[in-house]
């Protein structure tokens, strides 16, 4: 797991678009099927795009069809943070990254095999790795 990685809010919208910014560190959400990853195929590994841990593995994306990047499992859940959501009238689990507390979306019951799970990440809190 990368070390903490705390910057002030001036530094974290230096380093990041307005759309990482308002989906990191605002909690944010972009619209569904408009993410730069959603649809990804190659195989690679998936970081974040705040403080560059490695969260996922393409081996463990899939198509959930809700129209943003599904992953079934985490490379590690020690770097994930996981914390209760009640906004928009419902209960969810938000995920977070654990070394720089970025908004990365949230997760799900719902998922495949072996897992049963769905993490449902914003494209715009990672950056995608193309294994070569």
């Amino acid at each position: 797991m990368n070390k903490r990685v705390e910057k002030s809010e001036q530094e974290w919208r230096d380093q990041l678009t307005s759309e990482q910014y308002h989906v990191t560190r605002e909690a944010g959400t972009e619209r569904a099927f408009t993410g730069m990853y959603w649809n990804e195929k190659r195989t690679g590994e998936y970081y974040c795009i705040c403080c560059n841990q490695l969260l996922f593995r393409s081996a463990t994306k899939f198509d959930s069809g809700c129209g943003w990047p599904s992953f079934f499992a985490a490379v590690d859940r020690d770097r994930l943070a996981f914390i209760e959501d009640r906004s928009l009238g419902m209960r969810r689990v938000e995920v977070q990254c654990a070394a720089c507390d970025a908004h990365l979306g949230h997760i799900f019951p719902d998922g495949p095999a072996p897992t049963g799970l769905r993490y449902c990440i914003n494209s715009a809190s990672l950056q995608f790795k193309a294994e070569d």
